[in-house]
């Protein structure tokens, strides 16, 4: 007789359900009434940058810096990621997809967590504003070659990459990346509509932290945000944290782009899971204040990245967007993997038992209660 892992309530119908202990889902009957924890398919994060005080992008990133971050994400119901790199020298980047490869290929609880690997940049804008926190010295034009050296050392991991259209080059590289079945992304740009509308017909398929990434002040329309939002081909990733996009901007652009166009993703840097207060990192001294929003050292309002994990996205997104507890958990959740191809992640007997049990306070954060990775009790409040 299968043994049961944990019991709650189905997050899309409130009926009882139990999960079993195998590493395939198998759902069982649960005697009601039960409290008031909920059972979803486990978060998805496509921009995981960092956690704990490590980053991926370094240049003396270790298996163990892999390890150790995908192990902190259990506690925040994350049981799959992108690990996500920045703009940086070609070999800062080829020397962290050697390594993270290195730890899927050597180590199972990195190989079970990282579903594969984000470039984002350096083929983006060197403008101040679209560039964001990205060093100007190393954002470049997109290059295939270059792009594909960076995909062997990676072992073949990276499956999506954020690419600035505004560069001449760039319709061809996205046609290339994308015929070799890699996802595309708009991101960190000053392009045109015209360039925009050429890098969607060449296979472009996503928005990369739609809104930010951005300059302070922008022309009415056209725009580069109106382009994307337009734009039905485009599934639009974005930050709801409560730092990085105003509550009516979320609202606006989940109805606009609607929720079946819309994930939602962290963006955290080594800064998420790290205490308040002033650290020095590869960008700088930077602040993590008291309330999760992370800023250069000094001052209040320029951003440096976001250290407040996914359980906060899906809370927020629900409350600034009206929408329900089952869109705003497939926003997070079953959306994410689709876009990346993984179309087995839900909950439905048979898919891989990855999992998330949470409550739903009235304010603040979804409160995560355990983490199931393939069977296994990986994180119990």
């Amino acid at each position: 007789m299968t043994s049961v892992l944990v019991s709650g309530r189905h997050y899309a119908t409130n009926e009882p359900l139990s999960v079993g202990s195998g590493p395939r889902l198998e759902l069982l009957p649960a005697a009601a009434p039960l409290g008031a924890e909920f059972i979803a398919p486990g978060f998805v994060d496509l921009q995981i940058n960092g956690y704990g005080g490590l980053d991926f992008t370094s240049p003396t990133l270790t298996v163990d810096d892999v390890v150790k971050i995908s192990l902190g994400l259990d506690r925040h119901g994350v049981t799959g990621y992108l690990a996500t790199l920045t703009t940086n020298s070609f070999e800062t980047i080829a020397h962290a997809l050697r390594t993270i490869d290195k730890a899927c290929r050597e180590r199972s609880e990195a190989a079970r967590r990282i579903w594969g690997v984000h470039v984002e940049g350096p083929y983006i804008s060197a403008i101040d504003g679209p560039r964001g926190a990205h060093p100007r010295e190393h954002c470049r034009p997109p290059d295939w070659d270059e792009f594909l050296r960076w995909q062997d050392a990676a072992g073949g991991r990276i499956k999506l990459i954020t690419v600035s259209p505004e560069y001449d080059e760039a319709p061809a590289f996205i046609h290339r990346v994308v015929e070799s079945g890699v996802l595309v992304a708009i991101g960190h740009t000053n392009a045109t509509t015209a360039q925009i509308a050429a890098a969607v017909d060449s296979g472009a398929r996503m928005s990369t932290h739609l809104g930010n990434g951005a300059h302070p002040q922008i022309r009415r329309h056209p725009n580069y945000i109106w382009d994307q939002l337009a734009d039905d081909r485009l599934t639009a990733s974005i930050i709801t944290d409560g730092h990085h996009l105003p509550a009516n901007v979320v609202k606006c652009f989940v109805r606009m782009k609607t929720p079946e166009r819309i994930v939602l993703v962290s963006d955290i840097t080594g800064m998420a899971g790290m205490p308040p207060g002033r650290y020095d990192t590869m960008l700088g001294a930077v602040e993590v204040l008291p309330d999760g929003k992370l800023v250069v050292a000094g001052q209040r309002d320029l951003l440096a990245g976001a250290s407040l994990p996914i359980e906060h996205c899906v809370a927020n997104v629900m409350r600034y967007a009206d929408v329900n507890l089952q869109t705003a958990v497939e926003m997070a959740s079953i959306a994410p993997a689709r876009l990346i191809g993984i179309h087995d992640h839900h909950l439905l007997a048979g898919a891989t038992t990855n999992c998330v049990i949470f409550r739903v306070p009235a304010t603040g954060p979804l409160e995560i209660v355990a983490t199931i990775n393939h069977g296994e009790v990986v994180y119990q409040a």
